[in-house]
């Protein structure tokens, strides 16, 4: 039996969640956000969780937030410490309440150095003793060394693909002010299903990341279509080792998760992405 990941995760909810500052390429300030629906996708993601038998922190979002239920963004923690993020300045206002959250959990946390960029889990997913990071985008890879020497990891510092315009010029955020990519977190292009296996997109990062990561010996690998990734935010799942909360628009990867031994559940979630995230991004993870 694999050892259980994702045992703990903290949530937010819906309240104010919204896409009018559109800091990634999958918002869309012309087509109206239902945050009603979208709270009903988040409780049957909590749900789903729950019935997995993982068990969910549940607290209120930061107050007119509109990225706040994406609780992955605002650290990443392992034992009793955390690392907090530093957000695009529309998300500025989650970084005190997030800390002010993980202290009161207990959790000893650190800052990265003055004016870096890091965007918490969503940037930098834990494998047993691997740590991939992005960067490019959301995290810059001089924050990479500090969580390796905070947090005890061994980095494997990646790169997606950015995201082009009509003459093939890498586009820049026009609200953040910032680099784009379809994959700007690397949670929607890579997902940890157990501490020995890997779901990923190859054509989501560029020639080098693929190479580092093909050249990893002792994990298993399911390759995601870009179609899958993109169109589905496939790699955006969350699994127990045993069980995984994934796209119900991904049937390749389904199948291939479900190969290897693990069940699937499938909560429909359409609302969550018209702000560029997915299952995974709603959940920060407790106990790494």
């Amino acid at each position: 039996m694999s050892p259980k990941i994702n045992k703990t995760v903290l949530m937010s909810g819906a309240n104010y969640f919204d896409d009018q500052a559109a800091i990634n390429p999958f918002m869309n300030t012309s087509v109206p956000i239902n945050r009603a629906k979208a709270q009903v996708e988040h409780d049957s993601i909590r749900a789903a969780l729950e019935q997995a038998g993982v068990k969910v922190l549940k607290v209120n979002p930061p107050v007119d937030c509109q990225d706040g239920v994406y609780t992955a963004n605002w650290a990443l923690v392992r034992g009793d410490r955390a690392v907090l993020s530093t957000l695009p300045d529309v998300r500025e206002a989650e970084e005190p309440y997030a800390e002010h959250i993980l202290q009161d959990l207990g959790k000893q946390v650190f800052k990265v150095p003055d004016g870096l960029h890091f965007s918490g889990q969503g940037d930098a997913l834990p494998c047993g003793n691997y740590l991939f990071t992005g960067t490019g985008y959301r995290t810059e890879a001089a924050a990479h060394q500090f969580l390796a020497d905070t947090l005890g990891y061994n980095l494997i510092s990646l790169q997606a693909v950015p995201e082009l315009d009509e003459t093939g010029r890498p586009v820049i955020n026009a609200v953040s002010g910032w680099p784009d990519s379809f994959f700007y977190d690397i949670d929607l292009a890579l997902s940890v299903i157990r501490p020995d296996l890997i779901a990923w997109c190859p054509k989501a990062f560029t020639s080098e990341s693929q190479a580092k990561i093909r050249a990893i010996t002792d994990l298993d690998k399911i390759e995601v279509s870009l179609e899958e990734a993109k169109r589905s935010f496939a790699c955006n799942l969350i699994s127990t080792g045993e069980v995984v909360i994934m796209s119900a628009t991904a049937p390749d990867l389904k199948a291939a998760i479900e190969a290897k031994g693990l069940k699937v559940v499938t909560p429909v979630i359409t609302e969550l992405a018209k702000g560029g995230g997915y299952i995974r991004c709603t959940t920060l993870t407790l106990d790494n």
